[in-house]
């Protein structure tokens, strides 16, 4: 098996769907990883009715992050950041299973706040468009959380974590495959008014608004974007799309255009937490392909050139 020679770092992104390595060198972009390694994960079907992760689904984390460990250690690669997401850290359990994965794996699972999050997917945003693309605003709608931040520089100014996840909404608001229109106001009105009170903190006079997420990425094939060209979500779109998707049990929504079947289930609460967001920030949302992770990889890259200018010296 080829080691890689040259410096890298890399992320193993442990989330509800998937635990995903990517390794990049630290001269290149996040666009163009040297090592990618994916195992399947279903963890929003193992948490229990206490809001604990279930045996097997603990044992389904140990046995990924075994795997994509043991996949950067073979290629060379020991700067690994073993990232755990919203779907572990918001585990009532969450303690118990990073003590069972170190146990088994020697790997301590690491948890980042959704602020910080945040600023990640910001940073990931700004690099993405270039210092001069101007104010932004950058929405990342993920399972359990949406976080939002946004400044006019490198860094964010402003960032928050909502308890709006499409998972956790899912969960909490539209429980069964059949939902009601009482159900479906009921949550645009919640994630209306928790959305507004938050934004209008921002601070950020006229962002252009991005989008940081598989969620949006979805809506917004959905709603008509195209792969390969510039992709954005527009408010109409999505309200055209809202009534539909509550007639479809997620079976018949996996079958539409963007909706992969993992995510089919939970597509309903993400469209109607997107709504809220493209609601009070101005009708459109411009699709990134880099979050929470590429800001990872950025800021672990920053660090190991920063450590190398300072041997070098």
């Amino acid at each position: 098996m080829r080691k890689i020679e040259e410096p890298a770092v890399g992320v193993l992104d442990v989330g509800s769907f998937s635990a995903r390595l990517v390794v990049v060198p630290v001269s290149g972009s996040p666009r163009e990883p040297v090592l990618n390694h994916q195992t399947r994960l279903r963890l929003d079907r193992e948490l229990d009715g206490r809001g604990r992760l279930t045996d097997r689904g603990v044992v389904a984390v140990t046995t990924a992050v075994a795997a994509g460990m043991s996949t950067a250690y073979r290629h060379g690669v020991h700067g690994v950041y073993p990232l755990a997401t919203s779907s572990i850290r918001d585990a009532a359990n969450a303690a118990d299973v990073v003590r069972h994965v170190a146990g088994e794996t020697g790997v301590e699972l690491r948890f980042l706040s959704g602020p910080a999050e945040a600023g990640l997917a910001y940073l990931a945003a700004r690099r993405w468009y270039g210092a001069d693309a101007g104010p932004l605003l950058v929405l990342d709608i993920g399972g359990g959380t949406v976080e939002l931040a946004a400044g006019c520089g490198e860094q964010a100014t402003f960032a928050r974590s909502l308890p709006l996840g499409a998972r956790s909404m899912t969960r909490d608001w539209l429980p069964s495959e059949r939902v009601s229109n009482k159900q479906v106001k009921a949550l645009r009105t919640h994630a209306l008014d928790v959305v507004s009170t938050t934004l209008g903190a921002a601070g950020v006079d006229d962002p252009r608004v991005v989008g940081c997420s598989k969620v949006l990425q979805q809506l917004a094939r959905l709603s008509g974007a195209r792969p390969g060209k510039r992709r954005e979500l527009r408010l109409d779109d999505l309200r055209a799309w809202i009534p539909r998707l509550a007639a479809l049990p997620p079976s018949k929504r996996a079958e539409l255009p963007g909706i992969s079947r993992s995510r089919a289930h939970q597509a309903l609460a993400g469209a109607i937490v997107a709504e809220a967001l493209l609601t009070v920030a101005g009708g459109k949302v411009a699709i990134c392909p880099w979050s929470t992770r590429d800001g990872l990889l950025l800021t672990l890259q920053d660090k190991a050139k920063a450590a190398g200018d300072h041997r070098a010296a």
